[in-house]
C-alpha cells in the first residue's frame, strides 16, 4: 500500500475512484489494481467492510452508538463549489448511512456492576484520515469499550429504500471462533493452546435456575468472537471460493467448515441428516426413511437426466412436488428448509431440485457439510480484498469522506470528485456504495428489506456429546415472522456462537 501522509497529498488522478470499503466494491478494487489500473478507495467510515465488517462485541457498541449520535460526521470545507465549472454539476452524496434503522437493544443477562470492565486487549479507535498498512488493523479498531450500553439481543433493519440486499443479522456469541485480526499472530497461539475445551460442570440440580453469563463476563470474552453484520454461508463449490482460489485471494484468511446442520421444528431442534454417513448414522429416521432419503437425494444428484420425473411438476412449488414423492412429513420438512432451503410458498420444483443438488454437489469437499465460512467473520472478505488491492499500488483512505461526484452537464459523464478537503480528484471510472446516494438518486431502483438479529447464548441450542461443533440452524421464514433467519452456533464450554445469515 503506498504511503500518504496527509489526505491533501494525495494524487489529483486516477484510473479508477472506488467510493465505500463493502465485499462488490472491494472485489472490484482488487481486480482494477491487478490489472494495472490506479485506484484510489476511500470511505467515510473508520474500518474496512461498511455494512459487510465484523466486530468485536465492545467494537458493536461502539458502532450502534455510533449510529444513535451519528459521531462520524467530520468538518468538511465550504470551498468545494468553488471547484465546480460552469458546465459542470455536482452531484451530492449522503452524510449518513441510512441503509441500517430500527436498532433496538434487548439484555436478558445479569445487570452487574461493568464501568471498570473491558475488553482484553481491546485497542482505542484510531481516527486516521489515511491509511497506509495492513487493512486489517483498521477494521478491528472500532473496539472503543462503551460507557452506557449493554445488551444481549439486538435487532435492526435494513429499509428497502436505500439498500439492494438490504440487511439483516443474526448473530451471537462464539469462544472458539476468534478474537481481532490485530493480534492475528498472537491469537493464533492462544487458540491452538486452548483448543481443547473441558465441558461445563452441571451444578444446576441442587442449586436454582439462573443466567449463566453476564454483561461483564461478554465484555471480558469480547476477544473471544467477533459478530457479523452481514453474516453469509459460502457454498464450498460457490463462485465465491472460485474466486478466492483463483485469485490467490484466499491465502490472507482462514475458513471453518460447518460440522452438522440442525432444524428447527414443532418446537424442538433436530439434527439434519445430509450425507450418505448422516443418513445411515440418523436415529431420528427409521430404516424405511433412511431408502426413502437416499433415493431422493441420488436422484437429484441427476435429475436433469430423468425430465420425465419432474416435467408434470414444473408449474407447482417444490413444497407441493415433495408431497408428490415418496417422502414422509418429516423428509420433505428436512429437504426443503434445511438441504434446499427454499421457500415453502414461491420456490417452483426446478429452483427446490436445483437448489438440493448444489447443497449435494458441494459436500465433501472440506468437510461432511457444504458451508464454509471466515474463522475471523464476514468482515475478513472485504479487508483480503483490499489487502490484495493494496499490494498491487492501491491507496487506501479510511473515514475520508467525498462530498460530491462531478458531472459534465453535456455528455453526463462523471469526472471528478471533491473530497472533504476541497480537493478535486479526476478519474476515468467510478464506483460508489448506493449508501452514499439519497434516496432521491435511488428513487427508480427496487429494493428489498431483511430483518436481522444477533442473539447471545450461554449453551448450545442442541447438546452434544463433542465439545467442538460448528452448526446451522434453520428457520423457515414462515416460521420465524418477520425475522428470515438461519442461524450458525458455534459450542464451546463457556459461550455459544450463533449467527445469522439468510
Amino acid at each position: 500500500m503506498l504511503p500518504v501522509k496527509m489526505a491533501e497529498s494525495l494524487p489529483s488522478e486516477f484510473d479508477v475512484i472506488v467510493i465505500g470499503t463493502g465485499l462488490p466494491e472491494s472485489i472490484i478494487a482488487a481486480a482494477c489494481s491487478r490489472s494495472g489500473q490506479r485506484v484510489l478507495h476511500v470511505d467515510s467510515r473508520s474500518y474496512y467492510g461498511g455494512n459487510w465488517a465484523s466486530f468485536s462485541f465492545s467494537g458493536l457498541l461502539s458502532w450502534l452508538k455510533e449510529y444513535k449520535e451519528n459521531s462520524d460526521i467530520v468538518t468538511e470545507s465550504s470551498t468545494w463549489q468553488e471547484q465546480i465549472l460552469e458546465n459542470e454539476e455536482a452531484i451530492a452524496l449522503s452524510k449518513k448511512d441510512k441503509t441500517i434503522q430500527h436498532v433496538e437493544i434487548f439484555s436478558y443477562a445479569s445487570q452487574d456492576s461493568h464501568e471498570d470492565v473491558e475488553e482484553a486487549g481491546a485497542l482505542q479507535r484510531n481516527h486516521t484520515s489515511v491509511i497506509s498498512a495492513n487493512p486489517t488493523e483498521a477494521a478491528n479498531s472500532a473496539g472503543l469499550p462503551p460507557e452506557d450500553e449493554s445488551l444481549l439481543t439486538e435487532c435492526f433493519e435494513m429499509p428497502a429504500e436505500q439498500t439492494p440486499s438490504s440487511q439483516s443479522a443474526q448473530v451471537v456469541n462464539d469462544a472458539e471462533v476468534t478474537g481481532e485480526k490485530e493480534n492475528h499472530s498472537e491469537d493464533k497461539t492462544s487458540e491452538e493452546e486452548t483448543n481443547d475445551y473441558v465441558p461445563i460442570a452441571t451444578d444446576t440440580i441442587e442449586q436454582p435456575k439462573k443466567n449463566r453469563i453476564t454483561y461483564s463476563q461478554i465484555i471480558k470474552e469480547g476477544k473471544r468472537f467477533n459478530i457479523d453484520l452481514v453474516s453469509k454461508l459460502l457454498y464450498s463449490r460457490g463462485l465465491l471460493i472460485d474466486l478466492l482460489i483463483k485469485s490467490n485471494v484466499s491465502r490472507y484468511a482462514e475458513f471453518k467448515n460447518i460440522t452438522r446442520i440442525l432444524a428447527f421444528r414443532e418446537g424442538r431442534v433436530e439434527q439434519v441428516p445430509c450425507s450418505r454417513a448422516d443418513v445411515f448414522n440418523s436415529k431420528q429416521l427409521t430404516m424405511v426413511e433412511k431408502r426413502m432419503l437416499m433415493k431422493f437425494l441420488t436422484f437429484c444428484m441427476e435429475f436433469e437426466e430423468h425430465p420425465d420425473e419432474y416435467k408434470a411438476y414444473e408449474d407447482v412449488t417444490f413444497s407441493e412436488y415433495l408431497k408428490t414423492q415418496k417422502l414422509t412429513p418429516n423428509l420433505q420438512y428436512f429437504v426443503l428448509h434445511s438441504i434446499a432451503m427454499t421457500s415453502e410458498s414461491t420456490s417452483s420444483t426446478i429452483d427446490g431440485l436445483q437448489a438440493t443438488k448444489n447443497f449435494l454437489h458441494c459436500l465433501g469437499r472440506y468437510g461432511n457439510t457444504p458451508f464454509l465460512f471466515p474463522l475471523y467473520g464476514q468482515g475478513e472478505l472485504p479487508q483480503c480484498f483490499c489487502r490484495m488491492c493494496a499490494v498491487f499500488g492501491g491507496i487506501y483512505c479510511l473515514h475520508h469522506s467525498i462530498q460530491c461526484l462531478v458531472v459534465d452537464k453535456e455528455s453526463r459523464k462523471c469526472k471528478a470528485v471533491i473530497d472533504q478537503f476541497g480537493q478535486r480528484i479526476i478519474s476515468k471510472h467510478f464506483l460508489v456504495e448506493d449508501s452514499y446516494f439519497s434516496e432521491n438518486m435511488c428513487s427508480c431502483v427496487q429494493y428489498r428489506q431483511i430483518s436481522r438479529a444477533v442473539l447471545i447464548t450461554d449453551r448450545s441450542v442442541l447438546k452434544t456429546d463433542s465439545d467442538q461443533q460448528i452448526s446451522i440452524l434453520t428457520i423457515p421464514a414462515e416460521e420465524a415472522g418477520t425475522f428470515a433467519v438461519r442461524v450458525i452456533e458455534l459450542c464451546s464450554s463457556t459461550m455459544t456462537c450463533m449467527k445469522g445469515t439468510c
